[in-house]
């Protein structure tokens, strides 16, 4: 029997072994988005749970928290894995409608990373860090806060730090240090410039600055978003992004970090996805993300309504 010399869609594995032809089953392709910040240690963690050699296909976006969840809510696009650095995006938007839970993982802290051609980067500390940013000449970056968390929350810190230190007006004009032309679309994509002295400082989260090889000044716990027992503080900033469609803005309040995963309700590889979310919560997944400078909750927190074989062996505290 001739092979035809083109195979259309309804030429399977089975037909080929009909006529005698080898082969293989295709491995799956598993889907993750994930916020940016998410990029190294789901990367590292996926590489683990797919072995060596891999049994399945892996494709992950690294993108703005907003910019994937608006994916699934607006184009309709359903990744295996949707992770954000923001679980409140998951709540507003995503439940119950997409997901029927989500399980919280992981945390991190707001940090001003920099480089080494960074402009009085032998001065600045912890206790000055907002006299050195009003510092003339001084090029501070940060993210798109209409798409990224990273964004949003340095604007909140500024906010808190005005609170913090005693200084009426301090929010604006931190604010007027960032210019259009120093905004980018990820946090993740302002280490270059960092690197290049482009930029002096930048807004970012601890995990990516270790994982960028930066240095970075450690805020104040009071101010820096990671500090649960400051959960009531945080509250006082509050940000209003704009809504596609003319829908309300979209109002969000200062609250410790907390970083997010859900598998949609409609995910092509389910079943594979909650393997992962066993694997992720699991020892091994957790050292994984470790690895990568990745600031992990002492027990994961699910809301909603899991699968109980999620929430039941793996993931309990190492």
């Amino acid at each position: 029997m001739r092979m035809p010399m083109i195979l259309g869609q309804g030429w399977t594995c089975l037909a080929l072994v009909m006529l005698g032809v080898a082969c293989a089953e295709p491995r799956p392709v598993f889907t993750v988005y994930n916020a940016a910040a998410l990029g190294p240690p789901l990367r590292d963690a996926l590489q683990e749970f797919a072995g060596t050699p891999p049994r399945l296909v892996t494709a992950q976006e690294n993108a703005p928290s907003l910019e994937v969840v608006r994916k699934v809510t607006e184009l309709g696009v359903v990744p295996d894995i949707l992770a954000v650095a923001d679980e409140q995006l998951l709540a507003d938007l995503i439940l119950p409608q997409h997901a029927s839970w989500y399980v919280r993982f992981g945390t991190n802290a707001i940090v001003l990373a920099y480089g080494p051609k960074a402009r009085f980067s032998d001065e600045i500390r912890t206790d000055n860090w907002w006299q050195v940013l009003l510092r003339p000449g001084v090029e501070v970056g940060r993210s798109d806060m209409r798409v990224d968390p990273s964004g949003y929350r340095a604007d909140m810190v500024m906010q808190l730090a005005e609170q913090f230190y005693g200084q009426p007006g301090l929010t604006a004009r931190l604010r007027a240090t960032i210019p259009e032309r120093n905004i980018r679309r990820a946090e993740a994509d302002l280490s270059a410039h960092l690197e290049t002295g482009e930029l002096d400082y930048g807004w970012t989260y601890e995990n990516l600055a270790k994982a960028h090889g930066l240095r970075y000044v450690t805020l104040p716990p009071e101010i820096n978003l990671s500090d649960p027992a400051h959960a009531e503080r945080y509250r006082s900033a509050e940000v209003s992004l704009p809504s596609p469609r003319g829908m309300p803005p979209l109002r969000l309040r200062g609250a410790p970090i907390l970083f997010a995963l859900t598998v949609p309700s409609n995910a092509a590889q389910g079943d594979l996805a909650f393997e992962f979310v066993r694997f992720l919560l699991s020892p091994s997944g957790r050292d994984a993300l470790r690895r990568s400078g990745f600031a992990l909750l002492p027990a994961p927190q699910w809301v909603g309504e899991p699968p109980t074989d999620l929430t039941t062996g793996p993931g309990r505290p190492d």
